[in-house]
C-alpha cells in the first residue's frame, strides 16, 4: 500500500486551456481567464468584487492593506492558524493579539475574543479551519459593536457556507465580513496549477483602492475600462496578479467543481462512517461540524488524547505506506513571535497542535483506498495496548 496525503488533481482541460491562453499573446494577467474566473465566483457566491492573486498570502496581504493599518494597531487572529494570517499585518506594523481555539473544533472561539478588544483593535481575523465556518453572527455583532473590520481567512472554505441561526440565510464563507482571501495551492480543493489565491471585497468602500493595490499602486485598470485617459502611480501597492496561465489552469478547475466537491463529500463520509464507531469508544475523536456550518470536505482530521498517541498513530500509518500529517504549531509559541506574545495561555490551541493529524484527503483518492486507510486504524486501535 502506498498512499500520498495529498495529490492534485487534473480534470484533462488544464493543459488545453493554457495553450488557449498563449496563443491569445495575453499572458501577464488580468486576461480573458482572469476575468472568467473573477466572474464566476461574483455570480455563483455573490461576492461583491473578487480579484485573483498569486496564492493566498497575498489575497491576505492585501485584505492587510485595505485595512489601513498603523503601528500599535491591534488584529486579532487565532493562534491555531498558518503563518500568512498574522504576517500579512505584521507587515503593515500592526499588533497581532491571539486568540484561543474553541474546544469542539479548531476555530477561534468566540467568547474569548470580547475580553482580548482594547480601543487599539481595529481588525478581527477568523479562520474557517478545515472549511468548517467560525460563529460568524457572534464575531460580526463583536465588530458593529467596536466599529471594527472582519477579514475572513478562508484560505480553507471554497464552496462552504455559513447557515445563520438567526437571519436563517445560508451565506458562502468568504462573504459575511468585509473582506475575504482564498487560497488555490496545490493542496486545497482545486488549485490554480499549485499556487493562487483570491481576494474578496465584500464592502464596496474598498474596491477601487483594491484594484490600485492589485495593480502595483497605480490606476492602470481604471485606464483600460476607459475611466480616465491616462494612468499613473497613485498609491501603494505590489505584483498581485497571477499569470494568465495560472487563471487558464483555474478555469479548467472551476468547469469541474460541483464533480470534484461531490467526490470528496463522498470520500469524506466514508471516513465518518467507518471510524465513527472508533471515535465512540474513545481512541480519538471526529470533526465536528456545527448546525451553522456546511461541510466542504476539504479535510478529514482526528484528535487524539495526547501527543504520544498521535506520533504512535502516525508512525503505525507511514509503515502501513499511508502518509497522515499533524497540521499547524501554535503561532504564540513560535521562535519569532513568543517574546512579542502576551504570556496567555492558549491551552485549546496548543492541544491541537499536539494531537491532531490530517488523514489522505484529494479528488483521485478512491472509496477502497479509504475502506483501507480506515482497515489499517482500526488495526491500530486493537493493537494500541502493545504499541
Amino acid at each position: 500500500m502506498n498512499i500520498p496525503f495529498n495529490a492534485p488533481h487534473l480534470t484533462g482541460k488544464e493543459t488545453e486551456y493554457m495553450i488557449e491562453a498563449v496563443s491569445r499573446g495575453k499572458l501577464s494577467g488580468n486576461g480573458e481567464y482572469t476575468k472568467r474566473c473573477q466572474a464566476f465566483f461574483e455570480q455563483r457566491y455573490g461576492y461583491k468584487k473578487c480579484l485573483l492573486t498569486t496564492s493566498g498570502t497575498d489575497a491576505l496581504e492585501m485584505c492587510a492593506m485595505l485595512c489601513d493599518l498603523h503601528p500599535g494597531d491591534e488584529v486579532i487572529v487565532p493562534s491555531y492558524t498558518f503563518v500568512s494570517t498574522a504576517l500579512a499585518f505584521l507587515r503593515e506594523g500592526a499588533k497581532v493579539v491571539f486568540a484561543d481555539s474553541g474546544k469542539n473544533n479548531p476555530n477561534i472561539d468566540p467568547e474569548l475574543i470580547e475580553s482580548l478588544i482594547t480601543p487599539r483593535t481595529k481588525v478581527i481575523a477568523p479562520v474557517h479551519y478545515a472549511g468548517i465556518a467560525c460563529d460568524m453572527d457572534a464575531i460580526m455583532a463583536l465588530a458593529e459593536k467596536y466599529n471594527l473590520l472582519v477579514v475572513e481567512d478562508d484560505a480553507q472554505g471554497l464552496d462552504s457556507y455559513y447557515k445563520s441561526p438567526i437571519t436563517n440565510q445560508k451565506m458562502p464563507l468568504g462573504g459575511i465580513g468585509h473582506l475575504a482571501a482564498i487560497s488555490f495551492h496545490e493542496t486545497k480543493n482545486i488549485t490554480a496549477g499549485g499556487e493562487g489565491g483570491l481576494l474578496i471585497i465584500n464592502d464596496e468602500r474598498f474596491i477601487r483602492r483594491a484594484e490600485i493595490l492589485w495593480e502595483k499602486g497605480t490606476n492602470r485598470a481604471e485606464f483600460f475600462r476607459g475611466e480616465v485617459n491616462k494612468y499613473g502611480w497613485v498609491d501603494m501597492g505590489s505584483s498581485f496578479l497571477p499569470a494568465e496561465i495560472n487563471a487558464a489552469f483555474l478555469w479548467a478547475q472551476l468547469e469541474h467543481l460541483d464533480e470534484i466537491q461531490d467526490k470528496r463529500k463522498q470520500l469524506w463520509d466514508r471516513y465518518w462512517e467507518l471510524l465513527k464507531p472508533l471515535a465512540d469508544k474513545g481512541f480519538f475523536t471526529l470533526p465536528e461540524i456545527p448546525d451553522y456550518a456546511t461541510n466542504n470536505a476539504h479535510m478529514f482530521y482526528l484528535v487524539f488524547p495526547d501527543l504520544e498517541k498521535r506520533t504512535k498513530f502516525i508512525a503505525h500509518l507511514k509503515e502501513a505506506g499511508i502518509l497522515s500529517v499533524f497540521h499547524y504549531l501554535s503561532l504564540h509559541t513560535s521562535k519569532y513571535y513568543e517574546a512579542k506574545h502576551d504570556g496567555r495561555a492558549l491551552p485549546e490551541c496548543d492541544h491541537y497542535a499536539d494531537c491532531l493529524v490530517r488523514l489522505p484527503m484529494f479528488y483521485d483518492l478512491t472509496i477502497e483506498q479509504v475502506e483501507e486507510i480506515c482497515g489499517v486504524i482500526k488495526e491500530w486501535t486493537e493493537n494500541i495496548g502493545r504499541i
